[in-house]
């Protein structure tokens, strides 16, 4: 018996499909959520005065 192409393809685009379905959900559900925390924060480009960053300027002085 001749091994079909056809059946190979089918299995390999089904188990692509069943790992894709899931993370295109999480994508959809998350990226709300990423836009509201990038507008809490105030969209703006460039660096925040904070006690984070201030710290880490004090430990890489040279």
């Amino acid at each position: 018996m001749a091994k079909d192409d056809k059946g190979a393809s089918r299995r390999d685009f089904l188990k692509l499909a069943s790992v894709s379905a899931p993370a295109a959900a999480v994508a959809v559900v998350a990226a709300p959520q990423a836009a509201e925390a990038a507008s809490e924060q105030g969209g703006g480009d460039g660096l925040r005065d904070t006690p984070h960053t201030r710290a880490y300027f004090e430990t890489a002085r040279f």
